[in-house]
């Protein structure tokens, strides 16, 4: 039924019951033999909404989730649009002061959690932060999501426009603090045209979401244009490389998203040389450039593999390599998505290279509650990337270095601000510079610098003990390196130019287990 003409929504809480509209019997969603027509899914999104709101959220509200992907995420994520509230999603590999960190920095209203993730919320102490309901997807818990489902209410109806605030997703910020990067309604939409407009989805496709859901780019990418498409999305917990290859076979998987580390990975399991990819037609990897050999097996095996290019502020797209070329550049991240416009700045080496500006409908609004770093991220209306990218004479781009130390790991992106600003807690530590090393596996891992205090000892272990304590494992420098001073300019900033002629050709001494 319609609803009244004076409200009007939208925004992507409306997705699932405009999709219903047109093939209502369609699977939506699937997980361990779990299937959810768009149908089913409408009705549990309006019912989720509708819980929500007796807890007392409403439209502005924050509402934020932790566990690994599953199909309760995308039931939340449309449940809090459709109040027209603000989509939290928190990463599972983050320590509890950091969840912490970032409930209190959003004002989370509810959390919805994962029961694996248990100890980690009770450990954050939500109710200390702000968080005025914890929803635990099991029995556990004096709010249980399978309550909120089963609401029978309608929801309260929220006039949504595109412009208003649906996600907000956190990314690591070069002061040591994670910032929020708020997306709307309207961001995610024009990507999802975006991606619409490069690669020809269809109302048939079967998606592999196995990219996780706290990261834009398992929203973004892949798993929203199918949704809105009315194909069908298959949920992966985790990413564990047999169980993949089994799932494409059995699945009749058509295209999935990953980092480059994931197509690694996939192509080394022993069960690579027999799997059946003939679903495959396409898969889309970003995060970091591949290794030619990598994206020359999976083209090997005659799946496309698209290199893309994207950010959390842009929710993700804006470069992505076309289907036609790509096997034959697979280290361009190809030209500008469709509502995409990119431009260069500051001349480097030659005139075709310079740091990435980008603008469009689905770049980002602004920080949560940092107007500072939201007006030093643009120039001119233009997003600055931070990257310094090489355009070719027929638009296609290459990704060749960066403006910031950002280190990216198997994908995730690390702040050495972040891990700096731990180590200067630590007892011994007088100074520190962390600076990114290339790796086999994961791209780059973290070095970490230290100079420690005079008359004072200190050891791997000891730091990296210390920082299990504050930091996800995957931000940990993988190797430490104990120096009598770092290398600074006539300013006192460190010189990690320098820090790098430091190291071997191969680093062979003690590592981060």
């Amino acid at each position: 039924m319609t609803r009244p003409a004076a409200v009007i929504d939208l925004g992507m809480g409306s997705w699932p019951s405009r999709r219903a509209r047109i093939t209502p019997d369609r699977v939506a969603l699937s997980q361990s033999g779990r299937h959810l027509t768009y149908a089913r899914l409408a009705a549990r999104v309006d019912a989720l909404a509708a819980g929500l709101a007796a807890l007392g959220a409403g439209p502005g509200d924050r509402v934020a989730y932790l566990g690994p992907n599953d199909i309760a995420t995308f039931e939340t994520f449309f449940a809090t649009c459709r109040l027209g509230g603000v989509f939290v999603p928190l990463n599972t590999r983050l320590a509890a002061p950091e969840i912490a960190y970032q409930l209190a920095d959003c004002g989370a209203r509810v959390l919805v959690h994962a029961p694996e993730t248990a100890e980690l919320v009770t450990a954050a102490e939500p109710a200390a932060v702000g968080v005025a309901t914890v929803v635990c997807l099991d029995s556990s818990g004096p709010v249980r999501y399978d309550d909120l489902v089963a609401t029978t209410t309608p929801p309260p109806e929220a006039a949504v426009d595109l412009a208003h605030d649906a996600v907000i997703l956190y990314t690591s910020g070069t002061t040591g603090r994670p910032k929020g990067a708020v997306l709307t309604h309207g961001n995610m939409t024009f990507n999802t045209i975006n991606q619409l407009a490069h690669v020809d989805v269809l109302s048939t496709d079967i998606a592999l979401c196995t990219a996780p859901l706290f990261h834009v780019t398992g929203l973004g990418q892949v798993s929203l244009p199918t949704l809105f498409k009315g194909g069908t999305v298959v949920v992966a917990p985790r990413f564990d490389p047999g169980w993949m290859l089994r799932a494409i076979a059995d699945e009749k998987i058509t295209a999935f998203s990953a980092v480059p580390t994931m197509l690694h990975m996939l192509c080394e399991h022993p069960d690579w040389q027999d799997a059946d990819l003939s679903s495959l037609r396409y898969v889309i990897f970003g995060g970091s450039p591949i290794a030619e050999r990598v994206a020359r097996a999976w083209h090997a095996r005659g799946v496309t593999v698209l290199h893309g290019y994207g950010m959390t502020e842009a929710a993700p797209g804006v470069l992505l390599a076309p289907p036609d070329g790509a096997g034959l550049r697979p280290g361009s991240a190809g030209v500008p998505h469709f509502f995409t416009d990119t431009t260069l700045v500051g001349p480097l080496s030659t005139p075709e290279t310079g740091e990435l500006l980008v603008r469009g409908p689905h770049v980002f609004t602004r920080y949560w509650n940092r107007p500072e770093e939201t007006r030093d991220a643009f120039h001119d209306g233009w997003f600055r990337s931070g990257d310094v990218v090489r355009v070719d004479a027929d638009g296609w781009a290459t990704v060749v270095d960066r403006v910031t130390d950002m280190i990216i790991s198997g994908g995730e992106n690390i702040y050495p601000a972040e891990i700096e600003t731990a180590l200067a807690e630590m007892p011994g530590v007088l100074a520190s510079a962390v600076i990114g090393v290339p790796d086999h596996r994961w791209g780059e891992v973290g070095c970490a610098f230290i100079v420690p205090e005079p008359d004072t000892v200190l050891y791997e272990a000891q730091v990296w003990a210390h920082l299990d304590r504050r930091l996800a494992r995957y931000k940990i420098p993988r190797y430490v390196r104990f120096v009598t001073e770092l290398p600074r300019t006539t300013t006192g900033k460190v010189r990690k130019s320098e820090l790098r002629s430091l190291l071997p050709e191969t680093m062979t001494t003690e590592e981060h287990p």
